[in-house]
């Protein structure tokens, strides 16, 4: 008996990294398969696993993936992110999500982590090692992100893709764990990057440049 792929949806990101993602696992199509993208929208499915992207979320108290959680198309749900800060970490596995995987793993990586979660390991990802024991960081994933070809970090793509939704910079702190002082030196970089000086201009770079969520559902054969 043949095994089918593991179906798998990604949830709450941005256009540019679902393409990013799908090219990434294209040659593991025999085990994992991205089938649908939904962006500030339900999940369709029915998948075996739902990725929820915390990339640009403002939502402190976790509604989204609330929902998602709460889904039977959605299948197991791991959070999918740059940001391994532990309380973050614990209070997506207390809300009943099966892993937490970091961004930095390449497409072998990830796919054993999705297989192991699929079986029934509640799996975690740390800073320090991907699966197989490497380093993993921005540098050495093919994973893309708004703002990466003009230079952006993820971090500083995600706090500015923040401020394009209005959050304050206590708000960015809040839901980042990160402290005031972190938050404005990634702004100031941030900004030196993308040739500007005033809040109101990184608001309009940001929407010109694909840091503004937006409806959208992407559904791949």
């Amino acid at each position: 008996m043949v095994k089918k792929p593991l179906h798998i949806a990604l949830h709450n990101d941005f256009p540019v990294v679902a393409l990013g993602l799908k090219t990434m696992l294209a040659p593991f199509g025999d085990r994992v398969v991205l089938v649908e993208v939904a962006t500030e929208m339900p999940v369709e499915g029915p998948v075996d696993l739902t990725l929820f992207d915390t990339f640009g979320t403002v939502h402190s108290e976790g509604q989204d993936i609330d929902a998602i959680l709460s889904s039977d198309a959605a299948g197991k749900v791991a959070v999918y992110s740059w940001n391994l800060h532990p309380q973050l970490i614990d209070d997506a596995l207390s809300k009943g999500c099966s892993g937490y995987v970091s961004k930095g793993l390449d497409g072998k990586d990830l796919v054993e982590v999705l297989e192991r979660i699929h079986g029934g390991e509640v799996v975690v990802s740390t800073e320090a090692e991907g699966a197989d024991g490497r380093p993993v960081t921005a540098e050495n994933t093919d994973v893309t992100w708004p703002g990466k070809d003009e230079g952006l970090s993820p971090r500083e793509s995600e706090v500015i893709a923040m401020i394009v939704q209005g959050c304050t910079n206590n708000d960015i702190a809040e839901r980042s764990y990160l402290s005031i002082n972190s938050v404005k030196s990634y702004i100031r970089s941030a900004y030196r990057k993308m040739g500007v000086e005033r809040r109101s201009q990184a608001v309009r770079w940001g929407m010109e440049n694909g840091l503004l969520p937006a409806k959208n559902r992407l559904k791949f054969n």
